[in-house]
């Protein structure tokens, strides 16, 4: 008797060879990809499809409607995962309007051990519906019924596919050549559920610059992180450890590398390593702290009150006229009293290609931040504020409005006086 999964279930696999099928009412293609540990193939021939059928341990069944047979014991060991992916031959039809596609595993004899019923999708056209993963010495399957946003040609080659390359790309399906949102690279090494999240923040970063604008456009952005004491409940609670999290999907969206340069500062500041999507839980642990000596960083030096001039003016030095737009994203719980001086130095920045948008964590007095909108003698209005008393009760849609709100305008006035080229 088969056991039936649902999304994210696993369970284990003890037979030697399987056979993984898929049904569906609509016309689709079946193809997998097999990766390392680092969610990637070995080379393009570690991805199945109608044009290569087989692989070391994998084949493509012709015969029959979507059908892959697995032998275990064929599989390199280096190869972690075996990721099963569906495809509408369709380009311009979705998973939405059909019955939901039903996913098996049987053994050689036809004996179905797991069944998944896709449930769920709708504006899909390319799904990883099942994986199959080792732990130690034995195979598990996972149901994953996750869509991807990308596409199908973004989806192989985040997985390190040569689309272009490859002997058969003229015939990869038509969906291949959609665009939704920007992929990244390090995506694929990502949970499924880590995976998904991601997804769908970048989604709702890549409606905002479809509807102001300013979509496919690239620019560098900087994260700057206020450590001062008074930051001490948001870093105890992990408030800024989301902040992180919720930051990543605007820089791959925007970013060329679609990583995030990030700031720590206090009286003095501290550049750290780029925020890359792979590694943001990691770094964010390594790298968030209000003291002690971390990773060679000594955050008692960095101070404890706030002093906003050494690093916007390091910033402002890094950046030089005619370079491409860089968007500031400075999140502080309030300072700024140094009116006289940073009024000043914004004004000088409005000649420079960046946008300053700050934000306010919390509760606070931000001084001059809430009067950057009356700042006169600048170039452009190179600079927005908005306060969150609690950015965990504000949803993403509402968050990158207001992150990404002003950006484009500032684009095209920057344009127009020639700060941007």
């Amino acid at each position: 008797m088969s056991a039936a999964l649902v999304k994210g279930q696993n369970g284990s696999v003890a037979q030697p060879r399987v056979v993984l099928s898929v049904w569906s009412a609509a016309a689709i293609e079946l193809s997998a990809l097999l990766v390392t540990a680092a969610g990637t193939v070995r080379s393009d021939a570690d991805f199945v499809f109608f044009n290569q059928p087989t692989a070391p341990g994998v084949l493509l069944r012709l015969d029959v409607a979507a059908a892959l047979e697995v032998s275990f014991a064929d599989l390199p060991a280096e190869i972690e995962q075996l990721r099963v992916v569906i495809t509408l031959d369709d380009p311009n039809a979705t998973f939405g309007a059909f019955a939901a596609p039903v996913a098996t595993m049987a053994d050689p004899s036809g004996n179905v051990l797991y069944e998944y019923r896709i449930d769920g999708l709708t504006g899909e056209s390319v799904v990883i519906a099942l994986e199959l993963y080792r732990r130690g010495a034995e195979w598990k399957v996972r149901a994953v019924g996750q869509g991807y946003a990308g596409g199908f040609a973004e989806l192989v080659t985040d997985h390190g596919v040569h689309v272009d390359d490859a002997p058969a790309s003229a015939e990869l399906p038509a969906a291949a050549t959609e665009l939704e949102v920007r992929t990244v690279p390090g995506e694929a090494a990502l949970s499924f559920e880590k995976r998904d999240r991601l997804d769908m923040r970048k989604r709702a970063v890549a409606k905002v610059l479809v509807d102001t604008g300013a979509w496919g456009i690239r620019a560098r952005v900087v994260l700057v992180i206020d450590k001062t004491g008074s930051m001490q409940k948001q870093y105890r609670n992990q408030v800024v450890h989301r902040v992180v999290q919720r930051m990543v999907p605007v820089a791959t969206q925007l970013d060329d590398n679609g990583a995030l340069e990030a700031y720590l500062y206090a009286l003095s500041f501290a550049k750290l390593p780029d925020i890359t999507v792979a590694q943001a839980d990691e770094w964010a642990q390594t790298y968030l702290h209000l003291g002690g000596t971390h990773a060679g960083i000594d955050y008692d030096r960095i101070g404890g009150r706030n002093d906003e001039l050494p690093v916007m003016r390091d910033i402002m030095a890094s950046l030089r006229p005619g370079d491409g737009p860089t968007l500031i994203l400075f999140f502080t719980d309030g300072g700024f009293a140094n009116k006289r001086d940073i009024s000043a130095l914004m004004r000088e920045a409005s000649h420079l290609p960046a946008f300053w948008q700050f934000i306010g964590l919390g509760r606070a007095n931000y001084g001059l931040l809430r009067s950057l909108d009356e700042l006169t003698g600048r170039i452009v209005d190179n600079a927005g504020f908005f306060a969150l008393d609690d950015i965990d009760r504000v949803d993403d849609g509402e968050l990158y409005a207001r992150l990404l709100g002003e950006f484009p305008a500032w684009l095209r006035a920057a344009r127009d006086a020639g700060v941007l080229r």
